[in-house]
Parts: structure tokens; C-alpha cells; sequence
């Protein structure tokens, strides 16, 4: 092969460039069609592409800096074209591009089933827990969101839990190391129940309030088959004008029919709790024997499941220290908490709340 010298050029308009990369381009046809060997490969690519002394090389240096400004686009355009078919004519000489046995080795049999991809499932945990909250949206209900680390104040005083109350003895949990300089309001802590966001939702928002919060919550329970240190709630908020505890009884009543189907049944019994008052635990008729009585209702026909009540003034109280719309003498409203494993447990037939965390998939799959 010979390397024929870059003649200069001495007209830059569009038929001169065609003639003269058109010349350039059939002289690196046939030297390519000339290649015999594997030697002939190295030398067709360093007499075209060969950094010092190839063709291309020349072509740049020679052409493209000599031409005039308005003729550099169309130049840059056409060397760009030549350089392209030159590294192609180079690949198919030294065997680069795929055989025919190599793409047929590759073929895909589009006739064969494809592989089934799992695409993973909801746990049975966040799915109760969207359940439960999709059911409160439907009526109006904001999510509210906060902390897991709380503060003593909001987790406790701000519920109406002071200082040294036998109340706080229901709900021990773990508290931050180091903070025995701090005052007790300040101290941190993990929740305990998802309440200390109702506080803080009420310190920047005045009433009408209608949430409902989910969140994971701790407390120092032993764990056996029911009870676990860590577990998720679902609490609620309605604060308004006029609200009675006949607008408790509904709401609740209507979301057990909604979670539990149109034949569950609801009822009341007095309770305690501090932040509300009146406070009333709610069960529902029992949906695995319809309230006939069986060994899981401990054949009463009715499963305890929730707790609730008419928010205590004294937790307006503190609300109204931000925000002085939470007058108890002019505002009233309800709260109620349920735990969301419990209701899962229920739903899925599920005996032991461990499984849940076990992170077993042989009994997570049955979810899916």
C-alpha cells in the first residue's frame, strides 16, 4: 500500500470538498480491499489513522486549518463521515465485527416462557398499617408524621403523664444515656405511642384538627406471643367545635366495618387513660366465630382491640400555650390508638407476633 501525499486544496465550495473526500474515500476502499493478512491490517491503520502519519492526520492538518471560517462546519461534517468509514473498513478487516455463528451462539428463542422476576410484596405489617390509614383518609383524615426520639415533655407531661405519675409505670421505655443535667421535659427518650405528635400538631395548627398517625413505638414489654419492646400504632385526632362522644362512637364503628367487613359489631366498656376523659376500651364481635364464642375471643364472642376517649382539657391546656384557639370551653374533640400488630394478627390469622419480625420468608411469602 502506498501512502500518497494530501494534495492541498485550493477551492473550498461543497462540489470541491464531494470530489476531493470522494477521492479519499475510494483510495481507502481499495487499499482495505488489499488487505491480506493481519501485518496488512497494522499498516492500513497506520497509513489512515496513525496519529503522526496517517492520512486523516494530513487531512486535518492540511485541509481543515487552511480553510476559510464559513467553509469549516461543511469540512468538519464530511472529514468526520470519512474517519467513520475508515474505522469501519479497518473493523471488518481485522475480523472485529460478530460472525454469523457468534450472533447465532447469541440468539434468543423469544419462544421459551421468560423467567418470573419477584417483585416482593408488602410486609403484612405496612400493609395493616396503609389499611388502617386508608380507611380514616377516606373520611377526611390527614397523616401526621414525627420523631421517634421524643422529648419527656411531649411523650408524657404534654399527655397529661406529670412527673412521678403511676401511669408512666404502664408505659416504661428507653431512655437516652446521659442527660441527668438536663430538666426532666427535656430529656429524650423513645416514644412510647404516636400521642406526641397530636401535641405537635396542635402547637402549630388551631382547630378544626382531624388526624391519624402511624409510626413504630417502643416500650420495656417482655416479648411473648402478643407483646413485643417494639411495635407500631395508628392513633387519631379530631378537634373541633361541638365534637361528642356520639362522633367517636360512629368514626370507630365505621372503621371496624371497613377493616373487619359490614357485620362487625363495636362496643364500649369505661376505661382509663390519662389524656382523655371520658376514656372507653372498644371491642369488636369476634370475626372468626361471628360472636357465638370460640377459644380466640375465650368465647365471649368479643375481642378487645382498641382504646379511646374525649381529649382531657388538660391536654388542651398545653396546647393552648402556642396556640390559645384550644379553649376547652370552647373547643372538645376525641382520640383513639390501636396497635397495628394486633390488628394484623387478627386479619392473617396469625398466632405469635415474632413471626412478623423473624424475617422468615417462607412466612412472608404467604403475604404476597
Amino acid at each position: 500500500m502506498t501512502n500518497e501525499a494530501i494534495p492541498n486544496l485550493t477551492a473550498f465550495d461543497e462540489a470541491s470538498l464531494d470530489k476531493a473526500f470522494a477521492q479519499l474515500e475510494q483510495q481507502a476502499r481499495d487499499s482495505a480491499a488489499a488487505i491480506d493478512g493481519s501485518e496488512a491490517v497494522e499498516a492500513f491503520r497506520l497509513e489512515w489513522l496513525g496519529r503522526k502519519q496517517g492520512r486523516l492526520n494530513d487531512v486535518s492538518g492540511k485541509w481543515l486549518k487552511a480553510a476559510p471560517a464559513e467553509a469549516k462546519k461543511l469540512l468538519g461534517q464530511k472529514f468526520n463521515a470519512l474517519k467513520a468509514t475508515v474505522e469501519g473498513l479497518l473493523e471488518q478487516a481485522s475480523g472485529a465485527g460478530p460472525s454469523d455463528a457468534a450472533l447465532a451462539a447469541e440468539a434468543i428463542d423469544i419462544t421459551l416462557p421468560g423467567t418470573k422476576r419477584l417483585t416482593g410484596a408488602e410486609h403484612p405489617i405496612t400493609k395493616t398499617l396503609n389499611e388502617i390509614v386508608g380507611v380514616f383518609a377516606a373520611l377526611g383524615y390527614l397523616v401526621g408524621v414525627g420523631p421517634e426520639v421524643e422529648t419527656d415533655f411531649y411523650n408524657f407531661e404534654s399527655m397529661n403523664f406529670p412527673p412521678g405519675h403511676p401511669a408512666r409505670d404502664t408505659q416504661d421505655t428507653l431512655v437516652v444515656a446521659n442527660q441527668e443535667r438536663r430538666p426532666l421535659r427535656d430529656r429524650l427518650l423513645l416514644r412510647t405511642h404516636t400521642s406526641p405528635v397530636q401535641m405537635r400538631t396542635m402547637e402549630k395548627q388551631p382547630p378544626p384538627v382531624r388526624i391519624v398517625i402511624p409510626g413504630k413505638v417502643h416500650r420495656n414489654d417482655a416479648a411473648d406471643a402478643t407483646h413485643s419492646p417494639i411495635f407500631h400504632q395508628v392513633e387519631g385526632l379530631c378537634v373541633d367545635a361541638n365534637i361528642t362522644f356520639s362522633d367517636l362512637k360512629g368514626t370507630l364503628d365505621h372503621a371496624m366495618k371497613a377493616l373487619f367487613g359490614s357485620s362487625a359489631k363495636t362496643r364500649f366498656f369505661p376505661s382509663f387513660f390519662p389524656f382523655t376523659e371520658p376514656s372507653a376500651d372498644v371491642q369488636i364481635s369476634c370475626i372468626f366465630c361471628g360472636g357465638k364464642g370460640c377459644r380466640k375471643c375465650k368465647q365471649s364472642g368479643w375481642i378487645e382491640l382498641l382504646g379511646c376517649g374525649m381529649v382531657d382539657p388538660a391536654v388542651f391546656a398545653f396546647a393552648a400555650e402556642k396556640q390559645p384557639a384550644y379553649d376547652p370551653k370552647k373547643i372538645s374533640g376525641f382520640a383513639f390508638g390501636m396497635g397495628v400488630e394486633r390488628i394484623a394478627m387478627m386479619k392473617y390469622g396469625v398466632s405469635e407476633i415474632g413471626q412478623f419480625y423473624a424475617g422468615d420468608m417462607r412466612f412472608l411469602s404467604q403475604f404476597v
